[in-house]
């Protein structure tokens, strides 16, 4: 393997193609700018870098990051990189993470507005992500021990598992088929809307209006605050520990609670619907 120690460089493509490196301390800055430092390289690995300049890791198959800085002026930072694996990093330019497929990121943090679009293959363990519009479009996502803080997340997002998370977030699940969410907490609003085959088990649900128009909708042993307006136009299987504070016009399905504040029906249901209070 091919040893790059110490190199500081602000060249366009100033390792264009490299192939079967190690690239330890080295720093990507300078008056000259130079964009996609790293661009169509290959079985790569990277140790306590700084990346300071656009597009460093475009094309990249095999890479491997560790320790590394990837800072607010290195925008577009990871795209189209096949098995990209990450570890103790930080990603602080907007748009990282673009089309990449197999992904794997421990221990590391994010702030990106538009972070992990329309990837495949993605685990992300023991993150902090800031970031608006996450995981636009992604798909077989994994998230565990994950605390997110942003907007409208997990949109189109398909095959998905997120587990031991904190999800504080606005419109989160738009559009998403086939995700569950385990032992989680999830504060936000209008939460899952137009969603289909969304779960969630043991989770802390907190926000208004959530889960409407949702198909085969599943809570199992969630607690939730603040929900009220829920379920609008939602097919459901719901069991809920404690109370909901509102459900309206669900369109058929099972929803269990010890307590419900208020249930409006201003429309029938289009199926079969059972409402049952334990308390």
């Amino acid at each position: 393997m091919k040893l790059i120690e110490g190199m500081k460089t602000d060249l366009e493509r100033a390792l264009y193609g490299t192939k079967d490196a190690k690239i330890i301390k080295c720093t990507f800055e300078g008056p000259a700018d130079g964009e996609s430092a790293l661009k169509e390289t290959s079985d790569i690995e990277a140790v306590d870098c700084d990346f300071r300049l656009r597009y460093p890791l475009w094309h990249s198959t095999n890479a491997k990051i560790t320790d590394c800085r990837f800072t607010e002026t290195s925008r577009a930072a990871v795209w189209y990189c096949k098995n990209f694996k990450a570890d103790n990093c930080d990603f602080f330019g907007i748009k990282v993470l673009r089309e990449c497929s197999d992904v794997h990121i421990t221990n590391s943090k994010f702030v990106s507005p538009e972070m992990c679009w329309m990837c495949n293959g993605v685990t992300l363990s023991d993150c902090e992500i800031n970031s608006e519009y996450p995981f636009l479009n992604t798909k077989n996502l994994h998230l565990k021990k994950v605390t997110l803080t942003g907007k409208y997340s997990f949109q189109y997002v398909e095959d998905a598992l997120i587990e031991d998370c904190v999800l504080n977030t606005k419109d989160a699940f738009w559009h998403g088929k086939n995700i569950t969410v385990k032992n989680s907490t999830v504060n936000g609003e209008y939460l899952g809307w137009y969603s289909e085959n969304l779960t969630l088990i043991g989770c802390k649900i907190k926000g208004t209006q959530p889960l409407c128009y949702a198909k085969n909708l599943t809570l199992i042993d969630c607690e939730t605050e603040g929900m009220d307006l829920s379920f609008e136009k939602s097919t459901v299987n719901v069991k809920v520990k404690g109370g909901i504070d509102g459900v309206k016009n669900p369109h058929g399905g099972i929803i269990t609670a010890d307590k419900i504040g208020l249930i409006t029906m201003t429309e029938p249901p289009v199926l079969p619907l059972k409402i049952i209070q334990n308390g």
